[in-house]
């Protein structure tokens, strides 16, 4: 069956965490040890997700991806973090580990660009970690490329750097 798009509820939340932390610990297992990759618990990534809901859901859209009526991705996107009103940020596109390779992705990155452009960016950011290969090469397939910009944040604690990509609507 295909993948069906739909704006998230606050239904979706808890589900929505539990699917974030389970398609961290596949794409940053290989290089981020264990122990940064244990936490937060799926519940706390739930919880994280209704805290953050409840003050971006005017600014900010979630969709949520379902196959066979399961939750099997999301997108999140909102305004650029470095304040350009001309620029939206892709803040996350999460799968399901089985969902690789299936479209999805692909479907939800299309959806995000469109919901971007109907807000009147005519610019889309994201941030990457560096080290995660196949994401970058994800939105490199999908037409973004690298800034030159970096930043280093932490999962757990564990310094990790990522690279801003950029491409126009």
């Amino acid at each position: 069956m295909n993948v069906t798009l739909r704006p998230a509820v606050a239904g979706d939340l808890m589900s929505v965490g539990a699917l974030h932390q389970r398609s961290r610990v596949a794409a940053y297992s290989s290089f981020l040890p264990a122990g940064a990759l244990a936490e937060p618990t799926p519940a706390a990534m739930g919880a994280y997700w209704v805290e953050r809901w409840t003050w971006e859901r005017d600014e900010h859209l979630m969709t949520v991806a379902e196959r066979d009526g399961r939750l099997v991705g999301f997108s999140y996107l909102g305004p650029d973090d470095e304040g350009d009103p001309a620029t939206g940020l892709l803040n996350a596109i999460h799968l399901e580990p089985a969902e690789r390779g299936r479209g999805t992705g692909r479907a939800l990155m299309a959806d995000a660009l469109d919901a971007m452009r109907t807000r009147g960016w005519r610019r889309a950011v994201l941030w990457v970690l560096e080290h995660n290969t196949g994401a970058r090469g994800f939105y490199e397939h999908g037409g973004w490329t690298w800034t030159g910009g970096t930043r280093d944040e932490r999962i757990g604690t564990t310094p990790v750097p990522q690279l801003r990509y950029t491409r126009p609507l």
